[in-house]
C-alpha cells in the first residue's frame, strides 16, 4: 500500500482472520482488509474525498446544530426536496440553494423528517447522541430477529441465495463463495443490481463465481420460484426493508420458524426491527452516523468523509463472518446488521486499541483530500456464467 493508510483497515484485517480461520479458505487468507476497503475507488480512479464522498453521491452540509450527511445519488431523492423543505421555491439541481435551505433547517429535525419521506440522510453527531461512548464487540451489531432450533447437516458446502445489490450484500456472498459456498444470485429483470451501470468491473468481481438467476417479481410463477430457492437454501443473504420484502410476498421471520437450520442475514442502513428498519441509508451517510466524521473533525479540525462507502466493505466482512458461524453451528435465524453500527463499534473498537494510532490515520487522511485512493492489491475475475 502507498503511505496513506485506510482508517479502520485493522478491524477490516481482524474479521477476515476471523473469517479465514473459521472457514479454512486459503483464498480468504491471502486477502488482506484494505483490499476490500479500498479496491472500488481504486478501480474507479477515486481520490480520497472531503465534503463529497468519493463516488460523488454523499455530501456533507452544515445545518442548525449539527453538519448532516445527504445522499442524492437517485433522482428520486431531488423529487423529494421540495416536500422535505415544504416549499415550491427550490430548483433542486441547485447544489447552492440546497445547502442555503439546509443551513437554515434543525439538522435533528431534518434527519427526522427526511428518514420517514425515504431519504439517505444522518448526522454527524448522531452517533455520540444515541450511543453515547460505550464500547461492546462487534457481536454487539448483531441483531438476533428470529430464532429457529439447529439442524443437523451432512459435511457439504453451504448454499447461499444473495438477493441483495449494491455492495455490502454482494461482498457478504463473494467472501462466502471464496470460501467454497455454491452462490445463487437473483436479480430482478426489470430492477437489476444498480451496481452494474456504476461500476460494471466492481460488480463482475463482487459477483463472480456466483450461479444469476433472473426473476419478473411481479410474475406469480417466478416468485414462487424464488420461494423454493429460499427454502431450499442455508443462507440467505438480503439489503431490503421489510416493507419491500412484504411486497414480495416474503415473510422473513416466518420462513425461518418454517425452515429450521436457515441462516437469514438482513442487512440495514440503521437496524433491523422497529422504527430503523425502515431507514433508507448507504455506505457513505451510515459511515457519517457512526461517528466516523465526527472523528475526522475532532483529530483535523475539518469534518469530511473517511473511506470510499466503508459501511458497506465493514458490514460485507462481518456479516459473512457471521453467516458461515452459525451455519458450521447448525444455528438458524434470522441475524438483523446494521451499517452504521457496525462501524460504530469498528471505530469503538479502534479507540480502545490504538487510540493514537486512530487519530494518525485520520489526520494523515484528512491531510490527502484529493489525492488518489491508496493502491491495493488487483485481485483477478473469473469468466461470468450465463444467466438461466
Amino acid at each position: 500500500m502507498d503511505a496513506i493508510g485506510l482508517p479502520l483497515a485493522h478491524c477490516a484485517d481482524q474479521t477476515l482472520a476471523r473469517l479465514a480461520a473459521a472457514t479454512g479458505s486459503s483464498a480468504l487468507a491471502k486477502l488482506d482488509g484494505a483490499t476490500l476497503l479500498g479496491e472500488r475507488a481504486m478501480l474507479g480512479g477515486l481520490t480520497i474525498p472531503g465534503r463529497t464522498s468519493a463516488g460523488g453521491g454523499c455530501r456533507l452540509f452544515d445545518a442548525m446544530g449539527d453538519t448532516i450527511a445527504f445522499n442524492l445519488s437517485r433522482p428520486a431523492d431531488r423529487e423529494l426536496l421540495p416536500a422535505l423543505f415544504e416549499t415550491d421555491d427550490l430548483d433542486v439541481s441547485d447544489e447552492e440553494a440546497i445547502a442555503a435551505w439546509i443551513a437554515r433547517s434543525d439538522a435533528a429535525a431534518l434527519v427526522a423528517r427526511g428518514r420517514s419521506m425515504g431519504l439517505a440522510i444522518a448526522s454527524e453527531r448522531e452517533a455520540l447522541l444515541r450511543h453515547g461512548t460505550g464500547l461492546g464487540p462487534l457481536e454487539a451489531c448483531v441483531e438476533l430477529v428470529t430464532g429457529t432450533n439447529a439442524v443437523n447437516r451432512a459435511s457439504r458446502a453451504p448454499r447461499v441465495l444473495d438477493l441483495s445489490a449494491l455492495w455490502a450484500g454482494p461482498l457478504t456472498g463473494h467472501l462466502l463463495w471464496l470460501a467454497g459456498a455454491e452462490v445463487v444470485k437473483v436479480e430482478s429483470r426489470t430492477r437489476p443490481d444498480a451496481m452494474r451501470e456504476g461500476n460494471n468491473t466492481f460488480h463482475a468481481l463482487l459477483n463472480q463465481g456466483k450461479t444469476p438467476v433472473a426473476l419478473d417479481f411481479r410474475d406469480a410463477v417466478d416468485r414462487q420460484a424464488l420461494l423454493s430457492l429460499i427454502t431450499s437454501s442455508d443462507i440467505v443473504i438480503e439489503a431490503a426493508r421489510p416493507r419491500a420484502l412484504a411486497q414480495l410476498g416474503i415473510d422473513a421471520a416466518q420462513l425461518v420458524r418454517a425452515t429450521p437450520g436457515l441462516v437469514w442475514v438482513s442487512i440495514t442502513a440503521h437496524g433491523a426491527a422497529g422504527e430503523a428498519a425502515n431507514w433508507i441509508g448507504f455506505g457513505d451517510d451510515c459511515s457519517v452516523a457512526a461517528g466516523l466524521s465526527a472523528a475526522l473533525r475532532a483529530a483535523t479540525g475539518r469534518t469530511g468523509f473517511v473511506g470510499d462507502a466503508i459501511a458497506d466493505p465493514l458490514t460485507g466482512l462481518f456479516a459473512a463472518l457471521v453467516a458461515w458461524e452459525a451455519w458450521r453451528s447448525c444455528r438458524g435465524g434470522r441475524f438483523g446488521l446494521a451499517m452504521s453500527q457496525v462501524v460504530a463499534q469498528c471505530l469503538a473498537a479502534a479507540r480502545e486499541r490504538d487510540p493514537v494510532g486512530l487519530e494518525s490515520s485520520l489526520i494523515a487522511w484528512g491531510a490527502s483530500v484529493g489525492q488518489s485512493f491508496p493502491t491495493v492489491n488487483r485481485r483477478p475475475i473469473v469468466p461470468a456464467r450465463q444467466a438461466m
